[in-house]
């Protein structure tokens, strides 16, 4: 069992930038894929980031060259850097882990993994 908390999240203007976190409970080894959700009231969760444990990532196309994905092994971590935030983006923002056997073109799907922290809102104010 993983358990997973992000923290982070706020309100910003259009623009502004947040950094998240999320923080695993025991050491995610190299097996574990990560991933950063979100969602609005009434809408499916959506993929926007997620990488391997090699390091590799893949990003939804409505926030690519503005959030950065990123983790620490070390620090049993995961990141989103998120850049030039628009009302679009705001939302519910969940971290997952996975250690199943996958394929890269499924990372943001969220049916690919099995563990989900509660979640941390962004607000951004036009």
């Amino acid at each position: 069992q993983v358990d997973l908390v992000e923290s982070g999240g706020g309100s910003v203007q259009t623009g502004g930038s947040l950094r998240l976190s999320c923080a695993a409970s025991q050491y995610i080894s190299s097996t574990y894929y990560m991933g950063w959700f979100r969602q609005v009231a009434g809408q499916a969760r959506e993929g926007v980031a997620a990488i391997t444990s090699a390091g590799d990532t893949t990003y939804a196309d409505s926030v690519k060259g503005r959030f950065t994905i990123s983790r620490d092994n070390a620090k049993n971590s995961l990141y989103l850097q998120m850049n030039s935030l628009q009302p679009g983006d705001a939302a519910k923002y969940y971290c997952a882990a996975g250690s199943r056997p996958t394929y890269f073109s499924r990372l943001l799907q969220r049916q690919t993994y099995n563990y989900w922290g509660q979640g941390t809102r962004v607000t951004v104010s036009s």
